[in-house]
C-alpha cells in the first residue's frame, strides 16, 4: 500500500504504518492540551491511543498467525488511522477456515480484556467502573478493557470486510457458492456502510471515516471474487500477449520511447542472451528520461525484481501476483525461455471477450437456437 513505511517485522511479518496515522496522533495530543492546557494531558493521550494500536496490532497477529496455521501466508500488516489491515496471500476455499481467521482477531480483544480484568481483580479486588465518570478520567488499565470489549463487538458487526463480514460470509459460503455469498455479504456491508455515515454525520464523523473504507472494500473484494472465479481453471498460455516488443540491456531509452509511441505496448521485458533481466516500466521510461535522458541505457532505468509465471499453471495465482507486483507485466518464461506477458489489461480484454461469449451462449439456449440433432 502507498505512503506506508515498514517498522518492524515480527514472527516473520513486515509491520507497516500508513503516513496518516501520524495524523490522529497529533489530533488526539492536541485536543488534548486544548482541553487542559497540560502537556501531561497530552502526552497521557497520545500513550493511550498508542497502547490501544498495540491491541488493534495484536489483534491483526491473531488473523495472521490463524492463517498461518491453515498454510496462508500474510504480506504485511499496515495501521491505519480506523485500525489495522493484515493483508492475506490468499483467502481459503475453506470457509471453515476463513471463519476461524475472521474471528482470531477479534479473540484476540477477548484475550487481552480478560488479562487486564483478572490483572484489576487481582490488584484492587473489583471491576466496577462509575458510569458518571468520563471515559479518559478511569485508570488506564480500565480504560483499555473497555476499549478492547469495543474492539470485538466493533468487529463482528456484519460489515463486510470487516471481521464480522467476513465471518457472515464464511457461513453463507457453508451453504451457497462463494461468488453468491460474497455478493450477500457485500451487499448487506454497504448497507451497514450507509447506517454508519448516517450515523457518522449526526454524531461522530469518525464514522464517515469507517463508513467509506467500508463501502468502497466490499464493492472491490467483491469485484475481486467475480474476477477470480472468472479465471478459476484458465492456463496463463490461454490469456497471454504473444506479441510484444522486448529491449536489450545496453538499448538506449530513445529506443523504448520510440516504440511505446509506435504502438500500444507500454511495459517491457529486457532480454540479455534470452534471458529475462528486467521490466522497464512506462514509468520507469519517464523517469529515465528525465533524469539520466534518451542516450541512457535501459539497465540504468529498468526493474531488476519482478515476478515470472510459466504457461502452464492458472491465471488464478498469477493474477493475484500481478496484483502484487510493482510491475503491471509479469513474463511468462517457459524453461527459460521468453514465451509471453501477462498485464491487467489483457486480462480484463479477457474477461470481457468471455463475459460476452457466456451472454451469447445463454441467448442462444434461452430461445433455443443451434445445437440440437437436425438442426
Amino acid at each position: 500500500m502507498g505512503w506506508s513505511w515498514q517498522v518492524g517485522k515480527i514472527l516473520g511479518i513486515k509491520l507497516r504504518v500508513h503516513a496518516t496515522f501520524a495524523l490522529i496522533l497529533v489530533w488526539v495530543g492536541m485536543t488534548a492540551w486544548m482541553g487542559g492546557r497540560s502537556l501531561e494531558a497530552a502526552l497521557g493521550a497520545v500513550l493511550f491511543v498508542l497502547l490501544v494500536f498495540g491491541c488493534v496490532v495484536l489483534h491483526e497477529f491473531g488473523h495472521a498467525i490463524a492463517a498461518r496455521r491453515f498454510g496462508v501466508g500474510t504480506r504485511d500488516i499496515i495501521l491505519l488511522p480506523i485500525g489495522g489491515v493484515a493483508r492475506l496471500e490468499r483467502i481459503p476455499e475453506d470457509p471453515r477456515q476463513e471463519l476461524a481467521i475472521a474471528a482470531a482477531g477479534p479473540m484476540v480483544n477477548v484475550v487481552i480484556a480478560a488479562t487486564l480484568a483478572l490483572g484489576m481483580m487481582m490488584g484492587t479486588g473489583s471491576l466496577a467502573v462509575d458510569p458518571e465518570i468520563h471515559m479518559m478520567a478511569l485508570p488506564l488499565p480500565s480504560r483499555l478493557l473497555v476499549v478492547n470489549l469495543f474492539l470485538f463487538a466493533f468487529n463482528l458487526i456484519p460489515a463486510f470486510p470487516m471481521d464480522g463480514g467476513r465471518v457472515l460470509r464464511a457461513l453463507l459460503a457453508l451453504r451457497l457458492e462463494y461468488t453468491q455469498a460474497t455478493e450477500i455479504a457485500s451487499t448487506i456491508g454497504q448497507g451497514m456502510a450507509f447506517l454508519f455515515g448516517f450515523a457518522g454525520l449526526l454524531t461522530n464523523p469518525f464514522l464517515v471515516f469507517i463508513a467509506l473504507f467500508v463501502w468502497i472494500g466490499a464493492r472491490q473484494e467483491a469485484n475481486l471474487v467475480k474476477v477470480r472465479s472468472a479465471l478459476g481453471g484458465i492456463p496463463v498460455q490461454h490469456v497471454m500477449l504473444t506479441e510484444f516488443h522486448t529491449l536489450a540491456p545496453d538499448d538506449p531509452l530513445a529506443r523504448a520511447a520510440e516504440l511505446t509511441l509506435s504502438g500500444s505496448q507500454t511495459d517491457f521485458p529486457v532480454l540479455d542472451a534470452d534471458e529475462a533481466v528486467g521490466i522497464l516500466t512506462q514509468a520507469d521510461l519517464v523517469r529515465g528520461l528525465s533524469e539520466y535522458g534518451e542516450s541512457s541505457s535501459v539497465s540504468e532505468t529498468m526493474h531488476r525484481e519482478f515476478h515470472t509465471a510459466s504457461p502452464r499453471e492458472m491465471i488464478e495465482p498469477v493474477f493475484l501476483r500481478l496484483q502484487e507486483s510493482h510491475c503491471g507485466t509479469i513474463p511468462v518464461l517457459d524453461q527459460g525461455r521468453l514465451v509471453g506477458l501477462v498485464n491487467a489489461e489483457n486480462v480484463g480484454e479477457f474477461l470481457r471477450f468471455q463475459s460476452v461469449l457466456a451472454e451469447r451462449g445463454a441467448r442462444r439456449s434461452s430461445t433455443g437456437e443451434g445445437g440440437g440433432p437436425g438442426a
